[in-house]
């Protein structure tokens, strides 16, 4: 009787809320569809990159104490989002509709330019990926170097472009999250054996945390952003939007699928990774490890193509406001919407394909990314949000509770930031534009 209860007044409050516009389809998918939405996000290529650039400028007491906090601080940072979901009787499907309902016009376009920023540098970043795993495969069967990595990035960008034009909406992804998943557990499986093998037959390693005093301060500010970065889409209201009623209690099973199940393969591979190879693990965990090529490039390959099916999850919110800005709705394979998918989304990853090649630093856009919008979207705007939706509800300690987190990750967004400029800066000293890393 009580879930008969509840299934009722939850289409009785949904009748009531107002449902924005919008050309994609909402409140289609189950909850278990969402869940390997984020699960995608989590163990997407990027894992095999944490070992080199969260582990070894952390070592092994911050860096595992630090993924775990991150854990637990990312589930109730997203939980808090979640629970904004239908407040004051609307739907907020996009995250700038939120903010801009609770703080007014500017929260919106300043909202929407942190998303902006955060999905495009994770965009470039997943280009990048897609481009080192082709880099990686072609190294594996030719020393000639005629392949260089600017080229594979192009090629990486050039099949991004195609997918998105065949998958017109988020919920459409479907049966392509079973071939990311399957995709991911390869290449993380390989990722963890051979590293597993490498570090039971090689010599001691050091763990030493490397670079000078000044290095080190810099180095381990810009980790804190990777760490939050793993975890966290900064589009949650917008995958949100795609789940069946109860929406809040559905996203909240998918919430807790992600950081529980969803999390233990990014741990066996970042830890093995870096226990394997000490401070000398690569930002991409696959060129440190030793095996049959066969296996290499089959691990290679899966990456290349699960960074393809990923990137077009942290691009929908792009894909949704021009779509919806332009009427572009109804029949997916009608010449109109195909052809505006062709040139816009196809001239959209262009771009992010030619800052891709232009400065293929895949450690610092993901420390730059983690620091000017994965810190605020994630954390200081979901937890001052829910003051200011739920103040009158809460207690004096609770209020206090939401305000040093608003303080303290303005802090570290700050700091973060500027630590990942200086890296960035440091790098292009390094390697010229368009670097065959």
């Amino acid at each position: 009787m009580t879930n008969d209860t509840d299934h009722y007044d939850s289409h009785k409050v949904n009748r009531d809320l107002e449902q924005p516009e919008t050309a994609h389809q909402i409140s289609t998918d189950s909850w278990f569809q969402v869940a390997f939405v984020l699960t995608t996000g989590i163990n997407s290529a990027y894992v095999l990159g944490y070992s080199g650039t969260t582990m070894v400028p952390l070592g092994w007491i911050y860096g595992v104490v630090g993924l775990i906090l991150a854990t637990l601080i990312s589930l109730y940072a997203n939980a808090l989002i979640a629970k904004l979901h239908e407040f004051g009787g609307k739907r907020h499907i996009r995250y700038r509709d939120l903010a801009g309902f609770i703080y007014g016009k500017k929260a919106y376009s300043l909202t929407w330019a942190l998303q902006y920023i955060n999905l495009f540098m994770i965009n470039t970043g997943y280009i990048i990926l897609a481009g080192s795993a082709l880099k990686a495969t072609y190294v594996l069967f030719s020393d000639e170097g005629q392949l260089k990595l600017p080229y594979c990035i192009v090629i990486a960008g050039f099949v991004c472009a195609m997918f998105a034009v065949c998958i017109p909406h988020l919920s459409a992804l479907g049966i392509w999250l079973g071939v990311s998943t399957v995709l991911s557990i390869i290449y993380i499986a390989v990722g963890f054996a051979l590293s597993l093998k490498d570090g039971l037959n090689a010599p001691p390693r050091d763990y030493s945390i490397p670079g000078t005093s000044i290095s080190k301060i810099f180095t381990t500010i810009g980790a804190t952003a990777n760490l939050v970065f793993a975890y966290n889409t900064g589009m949650l209201p917008e995958i949100q939007a795609t789940i069946r009623q109860p929406v809040v209690k559905n996203m909240m099973r998918a919430l807790y699928f992600q950081f529980s199940i969803g999390v233990v393969p990014l741990y066996l591979v970042v830890f093995t990774g870096y226990w394997a190879y000490g401070n000398s693990t690569s930002a991409y965990l696959l060129n440190n490890v030793n095996g049959p090529i066969w296996v290499k490039a089959t691990a290679n390959i899966a990456a290349f193509f699960q960074s393809v099916v990923a990137l077009h999850i942290f691009a929908s919110p792009m894909y949704e406001f021009l779509d919806t800005k332009y009427g572009i709705s109804g029949n997916a394979l009608a010449l109109k919407n195909l052809s505006f998918r062709v040139l816009v989304r196809g001239g959209y990853l262009a771009f992010n394909t030619f800052v891709s090649a232009l400065l293929p630093f895949l450690g610092d856009f993901m420390s730059l990314t983690g620091a000017i919008s994965t810190f605020p979207l994630t954390f200081i705007l979901a937890n001052h949000m829910y003051l200011v939706a739920n103040g009158n509800k809460l207690t004096s300690i609770q209020k206090l509770w939401h305000w040093l987190n608003v303080c303290f990750f303005g802090v570290m967004s700050v700091a973060a930031a500027i630590a990942a400029l200086r890296l960035i800066a440091v790098d292009s000293k390094t390697y010229s534009l368009f670097a065959d890393l």
